[in-house]
């Protein structure tokens, strides 16, 4: 199979000789957290958060700082009211945007029965009973506004609406916005419930005109989700869309309508969006991307009615993802960005000079005294002659002539993005620093790799996409490095199906799996998990459709059940109490199959957390649990 091979050296990712300490679970959750604020109404200054883990308190501080724009020393603020514009404020200063819980819906049995007030029964007529990790009590997020100086005055847009805006469960204030010329407001909202809105994506944006008290659908004619509104500094309403109805991981394009002409500024840019900025004329929107394994900004120019031709153009290029676009004073734009090696910190890039200056360290002195991981980036061609990019990482220290055990890591998704983010659970930096070399790859179905590769997963899961996961470990199996009796292959989410399906064909490859919230009888996923859409699509649709031969193709070949006879090897099951996206049972299933086949086998319940694990003694856990697992069987 042929390869190519670049190996990344970045700054402080080669070892240096004085570091004698590696990355551990510990040192993880001490590292510092950046979330950028914004930049201060005078320009001068960029605002941020620090978020730092406590596993004794079992819980996070947080601390506000402003640095100068060019960078320098930072203070501590307590307060940044006057110091940021309130996008929530109305242009005339009078009125505050915001969202509130509405009880809308009965559906508790005191909501009924008023006299039985101690049952605790829910009742429920449709499907959207319960979201991600919570449960629906009737209540629903709400936009309204209020007078800046009553709060109680709160006008609520969708009175006794049962829908939510904001976006449940993810969904913030990016949700509505207020006109330029503060005669409307606007918001991201699906205006459907119950089983009709468990199977839709359909999100519209809404305006609400203050004075005649109506609410206009600005987007009806789209089916899919249309997000992200914002105004141009010249007025044109701006979003995010995407065009299919049920399918979450469709293209996501950029929309400017000018003149009541919706322009679909990146239709023929062969890539998916993340975010979008404008610049400051207007003449151009600057936007976030996954390409080749990273994630890089972008810009694309607005022409409006002029023949001018709509160009994307790439800006940043390197091994590392541009993660937030915070704003742009002058020429200097302030994005986040991490590598594989570092948590987010803020930089400056300077659009003329295309140069970068570090603008926050917070975790640099914790950096310095560790030995880091390398990285490679490698090429190969796949069983139906595609490229594929796989990221190799290296441990500390690392020496060619020894012999590493080696993990193929599964990612989610199925269509996320594999780029050089930085994770405080699945850290490949974590990982290799603990001895073992890790094996990424961009298989099929995620983004940076041109619409086609990101669309194949879809109804087929256990098609090309396991040729893919294959050909990557056999290809890194080859060097000498890899001690080839030590595979492992881990993953959570679509991939933890992924390693419980390759538990059914690896064909005595792998020495252990772990699988975290993993899909295991995609049946019973079916009749469980809570966005239907979302099963639908990858799926193919209902397992009960024996007409629908992609969905029978799906629940016979390509469900991990029915290959459980197959399965010889050692596997650790860590599934969350609160994950209502793949459901407890799923974990369950496959651990009582594991234990009932006589395999070495352990069930880790997080009984609290969701589809993620967020508290720091249980993230502490988690990695004792997976690295303990590691060191038992491989």
């Amino acid at each position: 199979m042929k390869y190519i091979i670049l190996t990344i050296a970045i700054a402080m990712g080669i070892s240096n000789a004085k570091a004698q300490e590696v990355l551990s679970p510990e040192l993880l959750w001490k590292l510092g957290r950046v979330t950028p604020l914004g930049i201060s109404k005078d320009n001068q200054s960029i605002l941020y958060k620090v978020s730092v883990p406590s596993v004794e308190a079992n819980k996070s501080t947080t601390k506000t700082y402003s640095m100068p724009i060019g960078g320098g020393t930072a203070k501590e603020i307590t307060e940044t009211k006057d110091l940021l514009e309130d996008k929530n404020l109305s242009p005339d200063g009078k009125y505050l945007l915001s969202h509130q819980e509405i009880k809308v819906e009965k559906v508790h049995g005191k909501d009924f029965h008023p006299e039985l007030d101690q049952s605790n029964v829910q009742v429920y007529n449709g499907l959207d009973y319960r979201h991600w990790d919570t449960w629906n009590d009737g209540t629903h997020n709400h936009v309204g506004y209020a007078k800046i100086d009553d709060p109680k005055s709160f006008i609520d847009l969708m009175k006794d609406e049962p829908y939510d805006s904001p976006q449940k469960p993810f969904g913030g204030d990016e949700d509505y916005i207020w006109s330029n010329d503060g005669k409307s407001i606007i918001y991201v909202c699906k205006k459907k419930s119950g089983t009709a809105y468990a199977i839709s994506t359909n999100t519209d944006l809404y305006e609400y005109n203050l004075e005649t008290k109506t609410t206009k659908n600005l987007t009806e004619s789209n089916l899919g989700y249309d997000t992200h509104p914002l105004f141009s500094p010249n007025g044109e309403l701006t979003w995010l869309q995407m065009k299919r109805d049920g399918y979450e991981a469709d293209k996501n394009d950029i929309i400017v309508r000018f003149k009541g002409i919706d322009m679909n500024l990146t239709a023929n840019w062969d890539g998916t969006v993340d975010s979008f900025h404008w610049s400051l004329d207007g003449k151009k929107i600057y936007f976030l991307a996954a390409v080749d394994g990273t994630k890089q900004l972008f810009e694309v120019n607005f022409p409006g009615m002029t023949r001018i031709a709509i160009n994307v153009r790439q800006i940043t290029n390197g091994t590392f993802d541009v993660t937030d676009i915070v704003g742009v004073v002058g020429d200097q734009m302030i994005v986040g960005r991490t590598d594989m090696n570092h948590a987010k910190e803020l930089y400056s890039y300077d659009l003329k000079k295309n140069t970068w200056l570090q603008l926050t360290k917070v975790n640099d002195d914790t950096y310095k005294k560790l030995a880091l991981p390398t990285y490679e980036k490698r090429y190969l061609t796949t069983t139906d002659g595609k490229k594929m990019l796989v990221w190799v990482i290296l441990p500390p220290n690392f020496d060619k002539t020894k012999k590493y055990p080696t993990l193929l890591y599964c990612q989610g998704g199925p269509q996320s993005a594999l780029t050089q983010s930085y994770s405080f659970r699945w850290n490949f930096s974590l990982m290799a620093s603990q001895g073992y070399v890790i094996v990424a790859p961009n298989r099929r179905g995620m983004p940076g790799h041109g619409v086609a590769w990101n669309e194949q997963i879809s109804k087929d899961w256990g098609g090309q996409v396991m040729d893919d996961y294959l050909a990557a470990i056999d290809n890194v199996a080859k060097e000498n490095y890899v001690d080839k009796t030590r595979l492992g292959a881990v993953g959570a989410s679509y991939g933890g199906y992924s390693v419980f399906f390759l538990a059914g064909i690896h064909n005595k490859r792998f020495k252990t799996f772990i699988s975290h919230c993993g899909v295991f009888n995609l049946e019973s996923m079916y009749g469980t998990t809570e966005e239907i859409f979302f099963t639908d699509w990858d799926n193919g649709g209902p397992y009960w459709d024996k007409s629908n031969a992609a969905a029978q193709k799906t629940y016979t070949q390509f469900n991990p059940i029915n290959l459980v006879t197959k399965w010889d090897t050692p596997i650790l099951i860590i599934q969350g109490g609160k994950d209502y996206r793949v459901p407890i049972g799923q974990g369950q299933e496959a651990f009582q199959a594991a234990q009932l086949l006589g395999l070495k086998s352990r069930f880790v319940l997080f009984p609290e957390e969701n589809h993620w694990v967020l508290k720091p003694q249980n993230a502490i856990v988690w990695q004792r649990e997976f690295f303990g697992w590691l060191r038992e069987t491989l």
